[in-house]
């Protein structure tokens, strides 16, 4: 389509397109997906998108797939961005939205990138597929490696949510239960990739994925109707959808669509783990590791991003921040947005609530600013941390 090449996001080295990359060949960091705009721009247009189908393959020309039987696809994306005027009315905001991601297929905001990896993977002829995961990247992989006739093999640690591994064992994924993290996951398909012929689809180590992502930022422009919010707070483990966001943000603003006003950025991570809000904190652009990470989110439990810099140059650059909530909090605001909103959101999801309250209480957020909450998945696959 309009792809020209790839860029490496720290040290901008241009790396060729339709290619199979993982990191950037000189200095190890994520390689980003970069288009010709201009091209994009003559057929994706505002009202172009009136009369397409709606899922995240409406924003086709600045999606990296080059020929459409490739796509894999069981129609993701275009959630759902609700009002929460109940929730709202009892924190005392305004007009707060939660853009829910458990609608998607697979509960979760991980078919949002798989889907774009996978097709990518089919097109440049790759047949076996690994990844680490701490759950809901794991269902995703699983599926669409299913839909598209490819294996997967999926490394989860043993105290992922067992909803996770069941989905991922029948829809015919490979899969092997590890004591530790899922840097200990990670870790052990980076040993075996070579020898197994797996192709890695790690987050941030394959540069599709955040284009998937970065669907959720189109969509949000879309349905504010191009009126980009005051705030959106977003669960950050790996952390691509707030950089597929911002990288969204300003494709757009490249297309003519929106302004250069952007949205304040906010990471939530749980206080058990939480890398990038001890380096914001400390003024830091890289983030150390996270030792004895734990949290019952387990889509938060990331001691190292990859991308770590990528978030933080998003938060500081939109006047964002990052918050961290303890499981107590997170796990009481899922009852909290389930009773006012009828939403069983994922304990990541739910901990944008507390986050919020805190901004509200230090004066960084108004009572009349428009703030989206994402839920980045549905609550049905973590009932372990709701057992009593």
């Amino acid at each position: 389509m309009n792809v020209t090449h790839l860029e490496c996001g720290a040290c901008g080295l241009r790396h060729e397109a339709q290619r199979l990359h993982n990191l950037c060949s000189q200095c190890g960091k994520p390689l980003l997906v970069r288009y010709d705009f201009e091209r994009a721009a003559r057929s994706l247009t505002k009202e172009s998108l009136k009369q397409r189908e709606p899922d995240l393959w409406r924003y086709r020309e600045v999606l990296p797939v080059e020929r459409d039987e490739n796509i894999v696809s069981l129609g993701e994306g275009f959630t759902p961005l609700l009002r929460a005027t109940r929730l709202g009315a009892q924190i005392g905001m305004n007009q707060l939205y939660i853009k829910d991601e458990g609608q998607n297929p697979t509960q979760s905001f991980k078919a949002r990138g798989m889907t774009a990896a996978v097709s990518m993977a089919k097109e440049l002829g790759v047949k076996k597929l690994a990844v680490p995961s701490a759950g809901n990247a794991a269902g995703a992989l699983a599926a669409y490696a299913a839909r598209a006739g490819m294996e997967a093999h999926i490394f989860m640690p043993k105290d992922t949510p067992r909803a996770n591994v069941i989905e991922c064992e029948q829809t015919g994924a490979h899969v092997t239960l590890m004591d530790g993290l899922i840097t200990d996951c990670g870790a052990e398909v980076g040993r075996r990739k070579e020898a197994e012929g797996w192709f890695d689809v790690s987050t941030l180590k394959e540069p599709y994925r955040i284009e998937g992502k970065k669907t959720m930022g189109y969509e949000l422009a879309e349905q504010f109707d191009w009126h980009l919010p005051d705030v959106i707070i977003y669960p950050t483990g790996g952390g691509t959808g707030l950089i597929g966001m911002w990288k969204a943000f300003d494709e757009m603003e490249q297309m003519g669509w929106i302004g250069s006003k952007r949205p304040r950025m906010v990471t939530v991570q749980a206080s058990g783990c939480a890398p990038i809000v001890r380096a914001f904190a400390e003024g830091k652009r890289f983030a150390d590791e996270f030792q004895n990470a734990h949290t019952t989110a387990s889509g938060l439990r990331v001691p190292k991003a990859i991308g770590d810099f990528l978030i933080i140059d998003a938060l500081r650059a939109s006047g964002g921040t990052a918050i961290a909530v303890t499981d107590d909090e997170l796990i009481a605001a899922t009852k909290e947005i389930g009773s006012a909103e009828g939403i069983f959101c994922a304990p990541e999801g739910a901990a944008c609530l507390p986050a919020l309250k805190t901004m509200m209480k230090d004066g960084s957020v108004k009572s009349n600013e428009r703030v989206v909450l994402f839920n980045t998945g549905s609550g049905v696959k973590y009932l372990e941390s709701f057992s009593t």
